[in-house]
Parts: C-alpha cells; sequence; structure tokens
C-alpha cells in the first residue's frame, strides 16, 4: 500500500493535498547514483544562482515544468525490478516541503533512494537522512570566507549552512554507515589552485573521505565561462589534494 501524500492545514478551510513540485525526470542514468542504475526526479527551487548552472529553469519554484509527482510514481512503479534507485536532485530537494514524503513513497517502492544536495538547508537535510541510502553533497567553495563562497553562488550568507550541513552528514554516515561523497564543480575562473587546497583541507578536517572535483563544462551554464584548460588543477595541486584526501576524483567532461 503506498504512503498518502502530506496534507497542510489551512485556516481558510480543511487540509489540503501537498506533492513535490517536479521540474523534470531522467528515466534512466547509470552516473548520477554510483553503482546504481537509476532514475533522476528534478526538484524545482534554488536560491542560488552559479554561474555554471545547467538547470536555471529549476531555480524558481511554482512553474509548471515536469510531470506531476503521481505521474512519476506511476512511471516508477512500471520500472520497479528494472532500475535499482532514484535520486532527488535539482534545483534544491530540501526547499520542498514534500520531499520526506516523496522519499518514503520511492522507498516503499522497493528502490534506494540518493539526494544531490547543496546544503542549503541543514534541518530540512538532517531530517531525510534517515531516508536515505546515498548522498551527493556540493561545497561549491572553500567555506571559511563567505564572500570567496558568495562569488560562486551568487548570494552572500551560504558558508554557516553549508558547514553545519557537512557535519550533519558525516555524523549521521559514522553512526549509520549512510554513504555519500562531496563534489565541487571547478573552474579557474572561480577556484584557483590555492582555492580547491583550502577546500580538501577543510573536507579532511570535517571528516570527509569521497570528494569529486567536476570540472566545469562552460557550454549550457548561465555565466560566460571560457573553456578550461590543459593543466588545471596543477600536477602540484593534484599532489596535495590526494595526500589529504586520497580518495579524490576528477571528472571531465
Amino acid at each position: 500500500m503506498g504512503v498518502s501524500a502530506p496534507r497542510v492545514a489551512s485556516r481558510h478551510g480543511p487540509a489540503v493535498q501537498r506533492e513535490l513540485q517536479v521540474g523534470g525526470l531522467t528515466p534512466f542514468t547509470s552516473i548520477d547514483y554510483p553503482g546504481q542504475l537509476s532514475a533522476v526526479v528534478f526538484v524545482q527551487g534554488c536560491p542560488w544562482r552559479c554561474g555554471y548552472c545547467h538547470n536555471p529553469h529549476l531555480q524558481a519554484r511554482g512553474q509548471p515544468a515536469g510531470p506531476r509527482w503521481g505521474d512519476v510514481l506511476d512511471f516508477l512503479r512500471r520500472r520497479a525490478g528494472l532500475l535499482d534507485a532514484v535520486v532527488f536532485s535539482g534545483g534544491e530537494p530540501t526547499l520542498d516541503p514534500a520531499l520526506p514524503q516523496a522519499m518514503a513513497e520511492v522507498r516503499a517502492l522497493g528502490f534506494k533512494v540518493g539526494l544531490h544536495s547543496a546544503g542549503v538547508n541543514p534541518q530540512r537535510l538532517q531530517a531525510v537522512l534517515p531516508l536515505l541510502d546515498w548522498v551527493g553533497l556540493d561545497v561549491k567553495a572553500p567555506l571559511a570566507v563567505d564572500a570567496d563562497h558568495a562569488r560562486v553562488t551568487g548570494v552572500r550568507g551560504g558558508t554557516a549552512p553549508v558547514r553545519r550541513s557537512l557535519a550533519a552528514l558525516v555524523q549521521h554516515s559514522r553512526a549509520s554507515g549512510l554513504a555519500f561523497e562531496c563534489r565541487t564543480t571547478a573552474h579557474p575562473a572561480l577556484l584557483d589552485d590555492t582555492a580547491l587546497l583550502a577546500v580538501a583541507d577543510e573536507l579532511a578536517a570535517a571528516g570527509v573521505v569521497n570528494w569529486a572535483l567536476q570540472i566545469a563544462r562552460p557550454q549550457g551554464g548561465v555565466g560566460p565561462l571560457p573553456a578550461v584548460v590543459s593543466g588545471y588543477p596543477s600536477p602540484a595541486t593534484m599532489k596535495h589534494l590526494l595526500a589529504q584526501l586520497p580518495a579524490t576524483t576528477v571528472r571531465r567532461g
């Protein structure tokens, strides 16, 4: 039996049904959840405006962009036994108050549940951690100086919630065994080698093991970023990154 969608009380009448605001659906992917064949549900809404964003159409909420959540569930029912997992991405999925219920419904269908998040809402993230099998947490920039982080996201005040989200994720992983990786989209116009070294130092100090450097692809983003030339990060920088975080991977293209 499925789990009913959450209801929200209204001062003007009885409770109204609330469902996840879906911005899009990728029916099949082998790269969004490590080692698992998955579908990706893109959730509307993001408070940040990263220059390399490839999903700017998902930044606003309330726009008619994707299928209804009920239709997504119907699709997933037909894929039970064919797919391993469902990943909630965005946008920023934790902004949607219906996310926990949507995850519970997916889990009830027998799928593993993954999440892509930038850690913008640590309370919402912490609430869904028990429902998850894997998390990819985006760490956009060094977290010590808010202005440096804002240069990537376009919004000030982002470092404190990300630090809390990172701490909550590491703590939960240690207690439960939840698998996760941190990811940083890297471009020399936004993060020079010194900034990458700072991110690696912060993640290692926080207890992170798996870190993915995703070299930015300027095509398709919203910002005028030039192509990344070879030699970034430098060999010396990569040597230091691997010394700090031996499980670091670099993803290009």
